[in-house]
């Protein structure tokens, strides 16, 4: 290990020692990694500072620089109050809100975050207890709110925390204020850390803000009828520990929905997530207590939420009557199916009617759009840029469905962020429906595969932990980027595109732009035979992702299992082929 990278985070460990603002908990934690002769953990705990990037904070809790503490989200705390006072000069009405998820830590980092903000002079929204993210977002709409502060981590391990930053449309921060809040939090150091509150500022809620989003979630249904004709859908759902145990079962009554069933085990609120290895429904292992409480009960489908219920899963029986989990591209193709289809027999579609999807998202919604003559929007990863469109048309075109690979959608414009109990509501709509035409969910995939195409999905994570990782990552993506591949397993290239240079490139070399509202660091590539490889380093964990997509035609339903094979052999050829 390099000998000045330890030398230089002793010295900001000592720093904190020697400072009387931080408590003898953290002086103890920072002694014992000095003490250790092994320096791997003070390396990461100090080699960097834990960036606020454009979504905020994420990371390991614990003492450091680079850790999520009470000193570091207090530092981001006034950094956020000092830009919020600066774009708003003269009001005396500023307020945000406030909230946490289920995880270690969280209601002390959101009491610390809502005394800071009232120690500024702004009123701070305080959510009694645990609340989805969803909620959070549509509270700062329906509070008239200037900003608010989401702690949650979403659905990275047990170690992590995070702290989301939102802004007055509800959506999490985009350009301008982005770069301004960094600029803010950059400056502050550990000394102008206004700790002391304002009691008198700080507003607790909850009941009521819970009952005003319950409500704005029905705008999202699409037929109440088919609904109430297959109100005894059987319906199992696991909160995996986290906010959505109250809101979603009561979401789907609301709904109509009667047969609901709950994974009591999963409904115990616990930020060490004592049943699963990772509290993230990408992860089929997290699903295993609602699969088998399923098949207990005979449910005809299983959802559940990830700690801050902005993401679900969803399993459904195949055409052998066993357990099916739909990934995050068949979820957002099947929401996008049903609205367009539904609305449009439903005479509720307009022509000004549009939906959005992720770059990295299946190419197959592409194809739904353009059939039906609805305007698709490609955005990058991340709700803030679904939002973004949101409000760009707000008032001239209607929103009516958007979605990203990654387990999230968004079915209606009162919420600026992926909306887990909307969506559940609207997937079990959607089961309901296809029951209600003798099909299940996997029959609708089916249908929906015959329909426009066979497309297989998989992310390939390559986790890098530390500084030595990051670098890695960083060197994963400049080989890429200066050495263009010309061919993926055996397909020529006919489309490269770099989001950090906004450039792309045809078969021949050619280069033109790319119109996107800000640069990213994702490289894409198209096959001549429909294959799409996207890269992209997470923004936050310390992983890069590759999304492949292959593509093929089935002739039946039957054929999906021979197309699956296929497609993951596929896979396999363009692993060897990219080295990864």
């Amino acid at each position: 290990m390099d000998m000045d990278l330890i030398r230089e985070c002793e010295a900001k460990a000592q720093a904190w020692l020697s400072s009387p603002h931080y408590d003898e908990q953290t002086k103890a934690e920072i002694r014992e990694m000095l003490d250790n002769d092994d320096k791997t953990a003070l390396v990461d705990a100090f080699y960097q500072s834990l960036e606020f990037g454009t979504g905020g904070l994420r990371g390991i809790m614990g003492a450091g620089t680079n850790r999520m503490n009470k000193y570091i989200v207090g530092m981001a705390t006034q950094g956020f109050a000092n830009y919020i006072l600066k774009a708003f000069p003269g009001r005396t009405d500023l307020s945000v809100v406030v909230c946490h998820d289920c995880r270690n830590n969280g209601r002390m980092f959101a009491e610390t975050v809502a005394n800071i903000f009232s120690a500024n002079g702004i009123k701070v929204y305080l959510f009694e207890s645990l609340r989805p993210t969803p909620e959070v977002s549509f509270a700062i709409r329906h509070l008239h709110a200037q900003a608010g502060v989401n702690v949650t981590a979403s659905h990275n391990p047990k170690e992590y925390n995070g702290y989301k930053a939102y802004w007055e449309d509800g959506a999490q921060v985009l350009a301008p204020h982005d770069k301004g809040i960094i600029d803010e939090v950059n400056k502050v150091r550990i000394e102008d850390v206004k700790f002391e509150p304002n009691r008198d500022l700080i507003e607790i809620i909850g009941g009521e803000v819970d009952f005003d989003y319950m409500t704005a979630v029905k705008e999202a249904m699409i037929d109440q009828d088919v609904i109430l004709r297959q109100k005894d859908l059987n319906i199992v759902y696991s909160a995996m520990h986290g906010t959505g145990r109250v809101i979603v079962p009561l979401c789907l009554r609301s709904w109509g929905f009667q047969n609901i069933h709950v994974v009591p085990e999963q409904m115990v609120v616990d930020g060490n997530f004592p049943t699963v290895v990772s509290p993230n429904p990408e992860n089929a292992e997290a699903m295993t207590l609602g699969m088998k409480l399923g098949t207990k009960l005979g449910a005809d489908l299983v959802v559940a939420t990830d700690p801050d219920a902005d993401r679900l899963a969803i399993v459904c029986r195949d055409g052998k009557g066993e357990w099916m989990i739909i990934n995050g591209n068949q979820t957002t193709m099947m929401f996008c199916y049903y609205i367009i289809k539904n609305k449009i027999a439903l005479g509720q579609l307009k022509p000004t009617d549009f939906l959005v999807k992720t770059i990295v998202t299946t190419e197959v919604i592409a194809k739904m759009a353009e059939k039906n003559n609805i305007e698709l929007r490609d955005c990058y990863t991340g709700f803030k840029w679904i939002a973004r469109e949101i409000a760009i048309s707000e008032g001239k075109q209607k929103y009516i469905g958007g979605g990203e690979e990654s387990f999230g959608f968004l079915p209606f414009d009162k919420v600026r962020d992926k909306d887990a109990p909307a969506s559940i509501c609207l997937i079990c709509e959607i089961a309901a429906w296809a029951r209600d035409n003798g099909m299940t969910l996997y029959d609708l995939l089916m249908q929906i595969y015959l329909e426009y195409g066979f497309s297989y999905e998989h992310t390939i994570n390559i986790v890098r932990p530390g500084k030595t990782g990051a670098d890695e990552i960083k060197a994963m993506m400049e080989n890429l980027r200066t050495n263009r591949p010309k061919e993926i397993a055996g397909s020529k290239v006919v489309l490269a595109r770099d989001f950090k240079t906004l450039k792309k490139f045809d078969a021949d070399g050619n280069e033109s732009d790319i119109d996107m509202p800000a640069t990213s660091n994702v490289l894409q590539y198209f096959c001549e035979d429909g294959t799409k490889i996207s890269v992209r380093p997470s923004g936050t964990e310390p992983k890069i992702k590759f999304y492949l997509e292959v593509k093929d035609t089935m002739g039946c339903a039957n054929c999906y299992g021979a197309c699956l094979e296929r497609a993951k052999a596929k896979v396999d050829e363009i692993r060897k082929s990219l080295d990864i």
